[in-house]
Order: C-alpha cells, then sequence, then structure tokens
C-alpha cells in the first residue's frame, strides 16, 4: 500500500516523504488518520522545544541561532514556523523567513511553516501532528515557532517539552505575559536583545513576578538574556532548555504533563471529526449560508442555528438506521 510505503520512507528519515506526511496532516487528507497512527508508536525520542512571545521580540533569530547550535553538535533539527491565518480571506503571512536561508540549505534541518487551512481550523492539532511526523522521522530537536500569544500559539507551546517565552526590555512585555496567560506556561525566559535599556528593569520585575508563583513541579523557570543577533547567550538558553527536559523527565510533575497533553490531543481530535460529521451533509453549506444571512440581519440567535443543525444532524442519522 501507498501509506505503508510513506510510512517506511519518513522513519527512514526521507525528506520528501516528511513533508508529504506534513502536507496530508495539514489538509485533513483521507488517509492522515491511518498515516498518524502508524507513526506515532515511533515517536518520544526527540527533544520538542516550543518558542512563543510578542511579535517583534526576535524568535526567529533565536529560532535560528539555536538551530545553528545544535546542528554544530551534529544533531538534526526540525523546525515548524506556526503563521497565523486570516479568518477572512484564508491568506496566511508565510513569508519567506530571509534569517533561515542558510539553515534551509542545510541537509540536516527541515523547516515548515504551518497555517490555518478551510473552515475547520485545527492549526493546533495539525502542527503538533506534524511535529509527530519529524519526530518520528528521527529529528532529535524540534522548534516550533508561534508568531504570537493566542490561543492556538499557547496550545501548541504546551504541548512542547520544554515552552520558553521570548520578551524584550522596554516593550511592556511582562504585562502582556501576565495579560495572555504566558507565566504559567514558561519553563524558560528569554530576555532577548539585551543591549537595549531596561534590561535590568524587565529582568527584576520578572523574578518578582516569578516569586509570587510557585509551580506544581517546584521547577524555578531561568531567565536567560540574549542577543540573538550577535549570537551572545544562546548556549545558556540551549543548556536551560536541557535542564528543564531532564528535570521534566525524573518528575512526576512530567507524566502529569505528558498525561494533559495527551488528553488535550483527544479532545483536539474528537472537536475536528465532530464537526466534520455535523458538516458533512448534503446542501449544508447552502444551509449555511441561509442561517448566517438570517443570524446577520437579527431575525434569529446563532445557538438556535446550532441546534437545527444538530438535529438535522440527529435525523439524518436516524434515517439511516431505519
Amino acid at each position: 500500500m501507498e501509506s505503508d510505503a510513506l510510512v517506511s520512507r519518513v522513519l527512514g528519515g526521507d525528506v520528501r516523504a516528511v513533508a508529504r506526511a506534513i502536507s496530508k496532516v495539514e489538509d485533513n487528507a483521507a488517509d492522515a488518520f491511518e498515516l498518524m497512527k502508524s507513526l506515532f508508536p515511533r515517536t518520544g525520542r526527540g527533544m520538542i522545544v516550543g518558542i512563543t512571545g510578542s511579535p517583534g521580540a526576535g524568535k526567529s533569530s533565536i529560532v535560528d541561532r539555536l538551530a545553528g547550535l545544535y546542528r554544530r553538535r551534529d544533531e538534526r533539527v526540525g523546525i515548524v514556523a506556526v503563521d497565523p491565518s486570516s479568518p477572512f480571506s484564508g491568506g496566511a503571512i508565510l513569508g519567506d523567513r530571509i534569517r533561515m536561508q542558510t539553515l534551509g540549505l542545510d541537509p540536516g534541518v527541515f523547516i515548515r511553516s504551518m497555517a490555518t487551512r478551510g473552515n475547520l481550523g485545527g492549526l493546533a492539532r495539525a502542527t503538533v501532528d506534524a511535529v509527530a511526523v519529524l519526530d518520528a522521522a528521527g529529528y532529535a530537536k524540534i522548534i516550533v515557532e508561534t508568531v504570537g500569544v493566542g490561543q492556538d500559539e499557547v496550545e501548541i507551546v504546551k504541548t512542547a517539552d520544554v515552552s520558553v517565552v521570548v520578551l524584550v526590555p522596554g516593550m511592556g512585555d511582562d504585562i502582556q505575559a501576565i495579560k495572555a496567560g504566558i507565566m504559567e506556561i514558561a519553563d524558560v525566559f528569554v530576555i532577548n536583545k539585551a543591549d537595549r535599556d531596561g534590561v535590568l528593569r524587565t529582568e527584576k520585575e520578572l523574578e518578582a513576578l516569578l516569586s509570587l508563583a510557585t509551580r506544581p513541579d517546584t521547577w524555578q523557570p531561568p531567565i536567560v538574556k540574549t542577543i540573538a543577533t550577535e549570537n551572545k547567550g544562546i548556549e545558556e538558553l540551549a543548556d536551560a532548555v536541557a535542564a528543564y527536559y531532564e528535570f521534566q523527565k525524573t518528575a512526576e510533575q512530567g507524566r502529569a504533563r505528558r498525561r494533559a497533553i495527551a488528553r488535550w490531543r483527544i479532545l483536539e481530535l474528537l472537536r475536528e471529526r465532530l464537526l466534520r460529521q455535523a458538516l458533512d451533509v448534503e446542501g449544508i453549506d447552502e444551509h449555511l449560508e441561509a442561517l448566517a444571512s438570517q443570524v446577520a440581519d437579527k431575525q434569529r440567535d446563532p445557538y438556535s442555528a446550532v441546534e437545527e443543525i444538530m438535529r438535522q444532524k440527529t435525523g439524518d442519522r436516524r434515517q439511516e438506521t431505519e
């Protein structure tokens, strides 16, 4: 079978097969589920590092330098860059990622940009599946870079082995971090562009915030100062990431985190499959457009519209069983 051949090629580290497998999970191909079922038992060997933070914090530069460091240590690196899509046009800001051009020429580095596709969304689920493909393909280090700190991005970073939050001095990122709930997901903090004014103030405010919060696993997130464009502090960042990775492997909370991630993955897949089933009705697009027009014109509410779709789906099921 073609899917069996693809699985074998992915497990053998074939770059084209990896790209094709990721495209299948991203596009919700018919055989994507079976593909992931075959690959999942071979995951769990790579270290997954999630990197998030406000736009302009220098995340891409940090990813670039960190990946370069791992390559110098002769480790294969996978990079998944999560870009937002417009909910109106469906367009994505994928960019050329010029700073990563050198890495892109390295056969030991795989770079992929991902964005939401279609009406079902599923960005977080598709990204986590793409990471699983890279893991199964034998990439020792997998870095997930998210563009912002929205719900999808937070969910993605929560599924990483180590979550890194990047801040910069003088932009009020510390306050934004609290608002976005980022404080609770960070295993390592990075203050990038540490040659700017205000770096000491940002560090002290972060320390004060961290002193107020106690984590269940007793881990105290380190604060690493970097100047990514000059490759300063990158080794310290790699050491901090490795330290937490080793810590959570031994702590009971590490198992609790993996259990929480597994539960989230099951729910995400279930949510997506149930939504697809609900929309798998003949004439549903026209029905949705009619309902949307009625809701937009205040002729009815969106809640009763959903109830109508659910009733229609239930009625179809009853007809099938009779």
